[in-house]
């Protein structure tokens, strides 16, 4: 009997030394060159895609095997650090600033240079305008081949044809102030993607400012999580509203108008029926592409129930269905079948997608979750690629139930436009994945929102009162306009509020009564019928905000109203949400530069962001603040010359 029992005790002290040798767990702390700790930096284990993120105190702990020799420690703005590992268990790590090299050189051909000063679309056509000096409104940033003088470049024609960033941007003509008499309504859809964030953060972690088209300040808003209150009825989303002065502009008002979704506990909501479909085309091909997919998804595929299923289209050349409807519950073998993925050929996205819908129909769930969630970059290039035959596929898909969440990944080729159009018109959102910090953030902190709809079609229409607002802005959403009529139309389509999501909105408004030069006069109408000032018992009311939802399987929108009484709140005196909304939108116009910035600056950007932190748990608003201090020190490098082409003959 001792024997056995001396058998067991050894083979227990034999496992758990292989155990212990076989994992190991790192602990660290990630400061900043003051001393100060960095929240939200990314640590991954060299040469894997493990990986996990710093506190909001710098601290970090990641389970690593043995086999593990170093960590690299990286976060926007500053150099990527990597550490050797040796038998110790905790490091300090310091990282220091990110030192940017910024000479490069805007090439105008003979044009005007615009307000979108930069942009990183490269299109086809451009060779054969500059090559023959033709006006153009678009400028370019690469390393010339030769600098001949400080005011002339020579440059050899053949380098238009290569080392072109081919990323699409939509041109964002941002919205004007408007006469509250002309113009009393507007209309628009709620938008709670965030990919524009996360890209904008890649371009200044980079050393380099986004393009303006790259900066959709909705998204940027969107991103943070605000401390609305939860809905206390039946309804999904509760209403909230504030006034207070306008921060870049002290003679205007800044009002903001939050949603917040109802949240729903993980194990309540509806069966999901996901199909994950996967570009393994050739361009997918890069470290931050096809194998941050893969580990993005395994956080998904963490976070399912058993009663979930998940099914895995892929597309190249071709689309195959790669796993049927899997249940949630057999976790290694969905995972098995992403790690099989490999990338190579051409990308038939369309044929890619109609595949997806299929199978998701297939195993369509009654009252359940039905997704299909696409991994690209967007460079669609066979079969049906065009954005409108994309936009007709999806359009004709919509009505089945099935919703379409699109995820990007990606430099070089990313395609935003054309992700952003899949997302709006399949009923669904869009994220920008550029690194595995993110992947966390969409699919683990924000699974619930992220992936259920608790109301489709959400559409809000502003009344502005006359009597107390002369003139208006809504900050963002440019591309969610909506015609006042479309209001009441329940055929047309609107933005999504998953469980738990926020929405928060800004209006700039100019008070009545004053002179102000954003407002632009036209002549009196000959035949306009004049109306005597109406009597009623809204005068002290700024707004009246209307609402339509729909439930996710509804076809009959709902409406709410909400009135805005006018209020005089010191701008310090506001809420943290009003303040670090103001505080976002406010870095979203300096970086696009905007008409509308007036008194803006980096430095109130980051007082009022600082003053606002609220209750940061994951960090994101203090990544933020770092996020401000490496783009005002971009700004100040950033040198750009206008210089004249003299073409060259290549075969001299």
């Amino acid at each position: 009997m001792k024997t056995i029992i001396f058998a067991g005790i050894l083979l227990a002290l034999l496992s758990f030394a292989f155990i212990s040798k076989s994992d190991r767990t790192i602990t660290g702390t990630v400061k900043d060159n003051a001393g100060a700790p960095i929240a939200g930096a990314t640590i991954t284990a060299k040469g894997t895609n493990i990986g996990t993120v710093s506190d909001i105190n710098g601290k970090f702990s990641i389970t690593v095997s043995d086999k593990i020799k170093a960590l690299e420690i990286s976060y926007v703005g500053y150099k990527t650090t990597t550490i050797k590992l040796t038998e110790k268990s905790d490091y300090a790590v310091s990282l220091k600033p990110q030192s940017s090299n910024l000479n490069e050189v805007v090439v105008i051909g003979y044009g005007t240079m615009t307000d979108d000063v930069v942009s990183n679309t490269y299109e086809p056509a451009m060779k054969e305008k500059v090559s023959g000096y033709a006006a153009y409104d678009k400028t370019y940033k690469f390393t010339p081949p030769r600098i001949v003088k400080d005011d002339e470049v020579q440059l050899d024609s053949s380098y238009f044809n290569t080392n072109f960033n081919t990323e699409g941007y939509d041109h964002i003509v941002e919205n004007p102030f408007l006469k509250t008499n002309d113009n009393p309504l507007s209309t628009f859809s709620i938008d709670v993607d965030a990919a524009s964030y996360a890209n904008v953060r890649r371009f200044i972690n980079e050393g380099e400012l986004p393009p303006a088209g790259a900066v959709r300040i909705e998204e940027l808003i969107n991103y943070f999580t605000y401390n609305y209150p939860q809905p206390q009825n039946e309804e999904p989303f509760s209403i909230n509203t504030e006034i207070s002065t306008c921060p870049w502009n002290t003679d205007h008002k800044l009002v903001l108008i939050g949603l917040q979704g109802k949240k729903i506990s993980t194990q309540n909501l509806p069966v999901s029926n996901l199909v994950f479909l996967i570009d393994v085309s050739g361009s997918m091909d890069e470290p931050d592409k096809l194998p941050l997919v893969k580990s993005s998804l395994k956080l998904l595929v963490d976070q399912l129930r058993p009663q979930d299923k998940v099914s895995l289209v892929v597309y190249a050349g071709n689309a195959g269905l790669v796993l049927p409807a899997t249940s949630g519950d057999d976790k290694m073998k969905i995972k098995d079948a992403i790690d099989a993925l490999d990338a190579g050929g051409s990308t038939a996205g369309g044929q890619g997608i109609q595949l997806a819908y299929d199978v998701a129909k297939k195993n369509f769930v009654k009252d359940g979750n039905n997704r299909v969630i696409l991994c690209t970059d967007g460079d669609f290039n066979v079969g049906v690629s065009s954005e409108d035959e994309l936009q007709t596929l999806i359009e004709a898909e919509r009505t089945s139930g099935v919703f379409l969440s699109v995820l990007g990944f990606g430099t070089g080729n990313y395609q935003d436009a054309k992700m952003q159009m899949l997302a709006d018109k399949g009923n669904g959102n869009h994220n920008y994945i550029d690194n595995i910090s993110e992947a966390k953030k969409v699919f683990v902190n924000e699974f619930g929102g992220t992936l259920f709809t608790i109301a489709k079609d959400v559409k809000l229409q502003v009344e502005f009162n006359p009597g107390k607002v002369q003139g208006y802005r809504l900050i963002g959403y440019e591309n969610r306009l909506l015609n006042k009529e479309d209001f009441n139309d329940d055929k047309k389509d609107a933005g999504e509020l998953g469980s738990g999501h926020t929405v928060t909105v800004l209006y700039e408004l100019i008070p009545i009564g004053m002179q102000d030069t954003m407002l632009k006069n036209v002549d009196a109408l000959r035949y306009k019928k004049q109306k005597s000032p109406v009597k009623n018992n809204f005068n002290d009311e700024v707004m009246n905000i209307k609402l339509r939802y729909k439930k996710p399987d509804g076809d009959k929108s709902i409406l709410i109203e909400h009135p805005l009484k006018d209020e005089n709140i010191a701008f310090n005196s506001t809420s943290d949400n009003f303040r670090f909304a103001a505080s976002v939108a406010e870095f979203g116009m300096l970086l696009r530069n905007s008409t509308y910035k007036g008194n803006a600056d980096f430095t109130s950007v980051k007082q009022t962001a600082q003053s606002a932190l609220g209750n940061d748990e994951e960090g994101y608003r203090k990544e933020f603040i770092q996020l401000v201090k490496s783009a005002a020190t971009l700004k100040e490098k950033e040198t750009t010359k206008e210089v004249k082409i003299i073409p060259v003959d290549a075969s001299k």
